[in-house]
């Protein structure tokens, strides 16, 4: 972890830079959305949105992940008294686009890029089911489908019929694309 050095009342401190960010209501999600990650970002956003230090900055480049963990970020973002801006540094694929998503302002650097597409079993083995069984996992996975692709129609504008025919398969999106079909506001060009 990188250190950052502060004088204090105390002397000089080596300080956490993440932690010197977060006084400045700055913030990485970075990596796989999973309890863990969505949790521990969840903590930031109470205690920023707590302190009342205006406009947060949610920077993202992460893969994605678990989906009930990515709506939990993006719903605790939704509730929150203090402006969001998030800004795609790398990729925000799949559940961090909908984190995206949550941003009032949505900035992208240059070269980043957004991968949405419908949500997928993963892991999961079928394996030894019965037929109810698999179709109650096909039907609970249509209802996250929908929900998903009502807040990517909501934030871009598009209809839901033009939502689900793009994201049938996974579909990436560079910058000024993005742009262009709602996705993000514009290239981000520094605090």
């Amino acid at each position: 972890m990188s250190n950052i050095l502060r004088e204090t009342v105390k002397g000089i401190d080596l300080i956490p830079i993440d932690d010197a960010l977060l006084e400045e209501s700055q913030i990485f999600l970075v990596g796989e959305i999973n309890p863990e990650t969505a949790n521990e970002l969840i903590k930031k956003l109470m205690y920023i949105d707590k302190k009342d230090l205006g406009e947060v900055t949610i920077y993202i480049n992460s893969p994605g992940g678990e989906v009930m963990s990515g709506l939990a970020v993006y719903d605790y973002i939704k509730i929150m008294k203090s402006p969001v801006k998030t800004v795609c540094i790398g990729d925000a694929a799949s559940m961090a686009a909908i984190i995206f998503l949550a941003g009032e302002k949505r900035e992208m650097l240059p070269h980043s890029r957004i991968l949405i597409h419908d949500p997928s079993y993963g892991h999961l083995d079928v394996s030894g089911k019965k037929p109810h069984e698999i179709q109650r996992g096909v039907d609970s996975l249509n209802k996250v489908r929908e929900t998903l692709a009502e807040i990517i129609s909501e934030k871009t504008g598009k209809s839901l019929d033009d939502i689900y025919e793009i994201t049938a398969e996974d579909h990436y999106f560079t910058a000024d694309e993005a742009i262009e079909f709602g996705l993000a506001n514009n290239i981000f060009k520094g605090e």
